[in-house]
């Protein structure tokens, strides 16, 4: 058994287990958590400067909960893992002003992601159109084949049938995926029928640095077939989507359905740090130049 000083509970000691508002998190759920926790945090250290006993023990025993759950609010669903078990690479587009990090490693398990960049950024009159009508289109896409992973950015303007309005305030977190996933087919369908190749599990907003971003949760059919069972039919995504200039700038991350439970929490994160930066010289906005294809 071990017995823990008082001394040992200072705020210094429980550093990375403060809370904070400003943080980027994509689930509101690890955000109340880490709130709660924060607020226990608080109570333990409102107690007199001379604990009584049990006080000490309280304080042990919420520690030991902390140290034991609190490294769970980043990646729920990888095991408890630690966020500086995985080590993570960043990435600044200046051609179409935003950024996003990566996994390249997991060294607790000794693996190595084998990332390629299949598209380089480009500006989004050059792009590969995602539809025949060409009005979304990937400016960057990177793969990682042997692990079934990709992360894509592709750049569109809202749909109307679902962006009504112009205020981007009044914008419903579905509506926004439902707006993306819409234009996201390479088949020759009506919007509806690229839609029926899609289910939103979950969609919510965050304002970030001032800026609105809508994140979704999503299942695509790989093939028209339903002969083939389940695991083989889905991939699953997880996405990010903000507005600049009457253009939704989207992130998405996706692996096999199989595959969710071990890479779904590193594409979280990847979908988590997406987010647009400052326009440089370097930029080129959607609209210059629309009539260029290359």
């Amino acid at each position: 058994m071990v017995v823990l000083s008082p001394s040992l509970l200072s705020l210094p000691t429980l550093h990375f287990l403060r809370y904070d508002p400003g943080s980027r998190m994509l689930s509101h759920k690890n955000s109340n958590y880490s709130r709660r926790l924060h607020e226990k945090i608080t109570v333990c250290y409102s107690l007199p400067s001379k604990p009584t006993s049990q006080d000490v023990l309280w304080r042990r025993d919420l520690l030991l909960f902390a140290l034991s759950s609190s490294l769970c609010t980043r990646l729920p669903s990888s095991g408890c893992l630690a966020e500086e078990d995985v080590k993570m690479a960043s990435i600044v587009d200046e051609i179409n002003a935003y950024t996003y990090s990566y996994p390249v490693e997991l060294p607790y398990k000794k693996f190595l992601f084998k990332w390629v960049e299949s598209r380089k950024p480009e500006r989004y009159s050059s792009a590969a159109p995602l539809s025949p009508d060409a009005r979304l289109r990937i400016v960057s896409e990177r793969v990682d084949i042997a692990d079934n992973l990709i992360i894509s950015v592709s750049i569109g303007p809202p749909n109307i049938q679902f962006l009504k309005s112009k205020d981007k305030k009044t914008w419903a977190a579905k509506d926004v995926a439902d707006s993306v996933l819409s234009d996201k087919s390479a088949l020759r369908v009506t919007s509806s029928q690229r839609m029926s190749e899609s289910s939103v599990l979950d969609a919510h907003a965050s304002e970030i640095d001032g800026e609105q971003y809508w994140y979704y949760e999503y299942l695509v059919r790989k093939s028209p077939t339903k002969s083939a069972q389940e695991p083989n039919l889905y991939r699953h995504y997880v996405a990010s989507t903000a507005e600049r200039e009457g253009y939704l700038y989207s992130l998405s991350a996706s692996t096999l359905s199989q595959q969710w439970t071990k890479m779904g929490p590193l594409l979280e994160q990847t979908v988590a740090s997406f987010h647009l930066l400052p326009p440089t010289d370097n930029y080129v906005p959607p609209y210059k130049d629309p009539w260029r294809f290359w």
